[in-house]
């Protein structure tokens, strides 16, 4: 079974067992979060699509930790004029892991 959640102003994918990083969320590790925003359910055979949310539809999630994606260099540059500017990005992350996918 397989669903599509919004969290974090993005969408995933996500399977029973799957894990994934969302952007981060304020919880502790090993705490449980469920996820209501979910917008399709499909099991292979039939796909319930939701009009914007499946009605009842949930996924739960396990917290397995928090961390930060590779750093992101930003470079503007313009020739022969002096100018330089550097910047650097870390994006936060939650790392889940899927334990349950509900279709209403």
């Amino acid at each position: 079974m397989h669903a599509v959640i919004e969290t974090g102003g993005k969408q995933y994918r996500v399977e029973s067992g799957s894990r994934i990083r969302v952007e981060r969320l304020a919880m502790e590790e090993g705490e449980r979060v469920e996820f209501d925003r979910v917008l399709l359910v499909g099991d292979g055979e039939t796909t319930v699509p939701g009009n914007p949310c499946v009605d009842g539809g949930k996924v739960s999630a396990t917290v397995l930790g928090h961390g930060r994606a590779p750093k992101v260099n930003i470079i503007k540059f313009k020739r022969r004029k002096g100018y330089l500017r550097r910047q650097g990005h870390r994006q936060a992350y939650t790392e889940l892991r899927i334990t349950d996918i509900a279709a209403g």
